[in-house]
């Protein structure tokens, strides 16, 4: 299911914006860009690595173990046939498929309950069918 798709994210969560944006431009020597969300208010960050794996840092309740989360790139689309044949195998599907910047993204939990999530662009067809 998930053998052409490419890890294109990276994500944080993270308790300070600010404090992450200084910390990543600053001590590590990222280019940060601050990007703005669907205007509930909350900016979010991303951060170009090489070969095309963007870190991305949202502003949520940050605790050990919760972050960060892989993101697997769905290039072709297809998102909703991979959400279902995933839960058609016994995967645990924590967030259904649901808008994104940009696209659409769900997340599954792997046996040991880390989150793994899934992101397909809003250009894409959600479904291959």
């Amino acid at each position: 299911m998930l053998s052409k798709a490419k890890i294109g994210n990276i994500c944080y969560y993270v308790s300070d914006i600010d404090r992450t944006e200084a910390f990543y431009r600053d001590v590590v020597g990222l280019d940060v860009q601050r990007m703005g969300d669907d205007g509930s208010g909350n900016d979010w960050l991303m951060a170009s690595i090489p070969d095309n794996i963007d870190l991305i840092f949202f502003k949520l309740d940050s605790r050990p173990g919760n972050t960060p989360i892989i993101v697997f790139d769905l290039a072709e689309g297809g998102i909703d046939d991979v959400v279902a044949g995933l839960a058609g195998k016994g995967a645990t599907i924590v967030t259904p498929v649901s808008p994104a910047p940009g696209g659409w993204s769900a997340d599954f939990a792997d046996p040991d309950g880390h989150a793994i999530s899934l992101y397909q662009s809003e250009d894409m067809p959600r479904s291959k069918g």
